[in-house]
């Protein structure tokens, strides 16, 4: 299948090419993926759903265009292509947008990052249940439980691409998530609710049903007697599971689009030390069964290992061909991958037990952060920390500031990284945090 599916793009760029394209740019997909869902012991919904898509990038006398259907039958492809080519005609010409340097796609490694694993495949109804109802029967009927639901995911895609200056390629991938949703009674109308999800690309690195609806009930049980949090300038701990978030927005305009519309605020300053040196941040596309591992990315730019923080300083941008034209910067890629924190020497539990006075964040409840200036607010529930003990559990608190500020006092990372992430991220910690109850 793949090796027909990479015939099909092959085919589509001989077709764009004989209708005028200066040059193409196809890529084939395929895709399944199975859904069931158990709530409260019984089954509610199964979905299980094909997709199909040619997407063609085209590059015509100056101008250029993305376009994409879901009918690949030879003789509709050939006319799709055709009327593509004459529509990108009528465009503005962009003198950017050209086709990606073949040099780009040299050096690709020809490792097997173990993203496909056939026993994922060849899931039955029966496995997939047994996945929601090991889930399922842990937490029903415990004590303070009103509902629970548990879901099943799993799927396989492959993608061939083709173009015209030589690249070609497949990449094939499969995964297998599972999690609940409990809610609990707390009294009154109060039903705090506790969650967890995991999963990985490799059957083997799926956690058990039982770790899943342990976790998802404890974190409904942490909930219990919440009261608001106070206002306080405090050590801040946050728990693995939500470390990758900050990660995310702190990089989240260290790219050549937000660089050229002068909206990130990484904008001149790669190598100035802004932020802790403790913080390392490598993307590493060709980690074995990472989620976002890659031997290619999007435009073909063959995947290696880049350093995007240390030594306090951003060394990295998130550059494609598009914007590395406009900045006049080389390309490095235009999206990340797996972004792997330098671990430290502790776990959660060692650092909280060192902590006289804190707030230790367990989750994230909206919030916003600005691209171009770094200033954030974000909503959040946790516990007190006392004396090396966590205490009560806290909410209806925010944490305002601004991000190169807030990772300037980082101090601490660390040994515990939370696996089910294209962001391998352990447990962080931050002096000096202003933290407002509301």
């Amino acid at each position: 299948m793949p090796d027909a599916q990479l015939k099909q793009a092959e085919e589509a760029v001989a077709v764009a090419l004989s209708a005028g394209a200066n040059d193409a740019w196809a890529s084939v997909s395929r895709s399944r993926s199975v859904d069931f869902t158990v709530r409260d012991g019984h089954l509610e919904e199964v979905k299980d759903a094909t997709s199909r898509s040619l997407s063609l990038a085209l590059y015509v006398d100056g101008r250029y265009a993305r376009t994409s259907t879901t009918d690949l039958r030879p003789e509709q492809v050939a006319g799709f292509v055709k009327e593509a080519v004459a529509m990108t005609r009528a465009l503005q010409p962009d003198p950017y947008r050209l086709i990606p340097d073949p040099a780009l796609f040299e050096g690709r490694s020809t490792d097997d990052l173990e993203r496909n694993d056939a026993t994922i495949q060849h899931l039955t109804r029966e496995d997939r249940l047994a996945l929601c109802h090991g889930q399922n029967e842990r937490i029903v009927g415990k004590d303070k439980v009103i509902s629970c639901t548990s879901a099943s995911s799993d799927g396989h895609s492959i993608s061939a691409e083709a173009s015209s200056n030589g690249f070609s390629g497949i990449q094939e991938s499969t995964w297998l998530w599972m999690g609940s949703e409990v809610s609990v009674n707390d009294g009154g109308d109060r039903k705090p609710e506790g969650w967890m999800w995991g999963g990985a690309s490799n059957q083997a690195d799926v956690p058990t049903p039982e770790a899943v609806a342990d976790l998802a009930l404890q974190r409904a049980y942490d909930q219990l007697g919440s009261i608001k949090g106070p206002t306080t300038n405090t050590v801040m701990v946050v728990d693995p599971s939500s470390t990758g978030r900050l990660i995310g927005r702190l990089l989240g305009s260290a790219n050549g689009s937000s660089l050229h519309q002068g909206r990130s605020f990484w904008k001149g300053r790669k190598g100035e030390a802004l932020i802790s040196d403790r913080l390392h941040v490598t993307d590493d596309p060709l980690l074995k069964r990472g989620l976002g591992s890659r031997h290619y990315d999007g435009e073909g730019i063959a995947a290696k290992p880049m350093v995007v923080l240390a030594d306090g300083a951003l060394q990295n941008y998130y550059i494609d061909t598009y914007y590395g034209r406009k900045l006049e910067m080389a390309p490095t890629t235009g999206s990340g991958s797996n972004r792997i924190v330098r671990p430290g020497k502790r776990d959660l539990a060692a650092i909280i037990g060192d902590i006289q006075d804190g707030i230790y964040i367990s989750s994230w409840m909206g919030g916003n952060a600005d691209g171009t200036t770094g200033d954030f607010s974000f909503g959040l529930r946790g516990r007190l920390i006392e004396g090396g003990q966590l205490g009560a559990t806290v909410g209806e608190m925010n944490i305002t500031g601004n991000l190169l500020d807030l990772f300037s006092r980082l101090i601490e990372v660390g040994n515990d990284p939370w696996p089910f992430s294209s962001t391998l991220c352990p447990t962080l910690v931050f002096d000096q945090v202003q933290f407002s109850g509301v």
